[in-house]
């Protein structure tokens, strides 16, 4: 396990310094426009940053073994640098505080740090979710952080962490084989709930300014997670292609074979199609105004996908086409529709 901050951005600056220069941009644009107080929260979370994603990257992405197609320290960068980046241009630097900034910053390379935790249906936060707040929770400890001083921190990674719940309540399965690519399809997140969740859990909550900003952060996380449905046509095509290959690698089917190439389909049309137009809803002032337009430009994009999709596979038997077929398929096509 890396456990040292100085080591993960080592390790960094060996695979991937242009992480590093982000860092240094980001830094720079806070200062000037925030103070020192804020320069000086942004090195400590620096150090977080580099920590967090250096696990994420050797638990589930390039680093490491067990690669996840989507939940890997890429994720976690389009989140940090493109869709951060984004709201910061279009709405002003200014329209959330500095140490705002910091913690969704943090939030994006925390919140997927665990992907293989046992499934409990038994409450609204996934065992993913709860497991990455305890890691985050520690990672802070580790880099000069302190529970009672910057108490807010922890508390709004906590709740923007459990808000990025999907499938806070699955159905009875076999709770090992819990697919965590799946759950996108099938039940939207928890972050538009978690008011009523802390009304049934404490009432007096409201009356509390730190409770009270880490929902709106919550709120406003929820949507840079799930961004891709404003982003570009291709940008949202290739995230639910990244999706699909982690949902098979999960199911234990080879992108190769014919076992992946159906269920393949069906996660790049209904499932899709379920997650754009059912699952999928703004949280957030800042994600509506930001993402909303590019969401109502991509509908009929990702209507017509899915009729092309199935079209080109309508004749041909479940055994015929892998999932790499399928894929190929999807890539030819978004770049005809973009």
């Amino acid at each position: 396990m890396m456990d040292d901050p100085a080591r993960a951005r080592a390790e960094i600056e060996a695979r991937r310094p242009d992480i590093l220069a982000l860092f240094q941009r980001r830094r720079a644009l806070l200062a000037e426009n925030f103070g020192t107080m804020v320069a000086d929260a942004w090195d400590r979370a620096e150090s977080a940053l580099c920590l967090s994603l250096t696990r994420l990257a050797i638990r589930h992405g390039r680093f490491g073994q067990d690669y996840h197609h989507y939940h890997n320290e890429e994720h976690a960068l389009e989140i940090l640098d493109r869709r951060i980046e984004r709201v910061m241009r279009e709405l002003g630097i200014k329209a959330l505080t500095g140490l705002d900034w910091v913690a969704l910053t943090l939030f994006a390379t925390c919140h997927d740090l665990r992907q293989r935790e046992l499934v409990d249906s038994g409450h609204p936060v996934g065992s993913n979710e709860a497991a990455s707040i305890a890691e985050t929770e520690r990672i802070l400890d580790r880099c000069g952080f302190d529970r009672v001083r910057d108490h807010e921190l922890y508390l709004a990674l906590e709740i923007m962490i459990a808000g990025s719940t999907f499938d806070a309540r699955p159905a009875p399965m076999d709770r090992s084989k819990f697919n965590t690519a799946e759950a996108v399809t099938t039940t939207g997140p928890l972050a538009p709930h978690l008011a009523r969740e802390l009304d049934r859990i404490n009432p007096a909550w409201r009356s509390e300014p730190s409770l009270d900003r880490a929902i709106r952060l919550a709120l406003i996380a929820s949507d840079l997670d799930t961004a891709n449905v404003g982003e570009s046509f291709v940008e949202l095509s290739d995230s639910g292609a990244r999706l699909a290959g982690e949902r098979e690698m999960r199911a234990g089917r080879s992108l190769e074979s014919t076992d992946a190439g159906p269920p393949l389909l069906g996660f790049l049309t209904t499932g899709q199609e379920r997650y754009f137009f059912e699952l999928h809803r703004f949280c957030s002032d800042v994600g509506e105004r930001v993402y909303g337009p590019g969401k109502a430009a991509n509908a009929e994009k990702v209507r017509a996908i899915s009729v092309q999709l199935r079209e080109r596979f309508r004749d041909r038997e479940p055994g015929s086409y892998t999932g790499v077929d399928v894929l190929d398929a999807q890539r030819e096509m978004v770049w005809q529709l973009a």
